[in-house]
């Protein structure tokens, strides 16, 4: 009898691994193969009407459809050189970082249709659309999720990864205020 007390922990053990190892495997198939298409990518189809909540609009009219953008003035290679960079800005993986994506910037990640010159676009906080694009995806918000769509449940935490005092040019940021000027809240 007790050369069985060890066989229910292990076997126990040898499921929890095996069913860890199968969900790596399934996140790897719907996440790990992803890439960012850009806006074009995501609101060929969709986005832009008044059913789908004009999304585009909403973006293409505030500050973040031109975040890369500014990495090409003049007074963003200042604050770039102060910072101790030899690069303008536009180079810069730390001003990249938030003026694009949100991230360091892998080549890898990216299709073809991707522009770096759309700045803080949809897949900044949605995630790599790739696997969720399609409208026969998109019409089903569990399946668009289950295909990688992102939608930030915390988005002033999300917001402030970016939105904080490490930026050179921080001057404070009221959530509320801001996320007003973006709100998106259709479909």
């Amino acid at each position: 009898m007790k050369k069985n007390v060890f066989v229910i922990p292990i076997v126990f053990l040898f499921s929890v691994v095996l069913l860890l190892a199968l969900s790596q495997d399934n996140y790897s198939k719907s996440y790990g193969n992803s890439k960012y298409v850009g806006v074009d990518g995501c609101t060929k189809a969709c986005h832009k009407s008044d059913a789908s909540g004009k999304q585009l609009d909403i973006w293409k009219g505030s500050k973040h459809s031109q975040a890369y953008n500014n990495l090409a003035t003049p007074d963003a290679d200042k604050i770039a050189q102060d910072k101790g960079f030899s690069t303008p800005a536009i180079e810069t993986p730390a001003c990249l970082k938030c003026h694009v994506l949100g991230k360091d910037i892998d080549p890898s990640e990216l299709t073809d249709g991707f522009k770096k010159e759309d700045g803080v676009q949809c897949e900044t906080c949605h995630g790599p659309g790739s696997e969720y694009k399609s409208l026969s995806i998109m019409k089903d918000k569990q399946k668009a999720i289950e295909n990688g769509l992102m939608i930030p449940d915390t988005n002033e935490k999300f917001c402030t990864q970016c939105h904080n005092t490490d930026s050179p040019n921080f001057k404070g940021f009221n959530y509320d205020e801001m996320w007003a000027k973006i709100a998106h809240k259709k479909p």
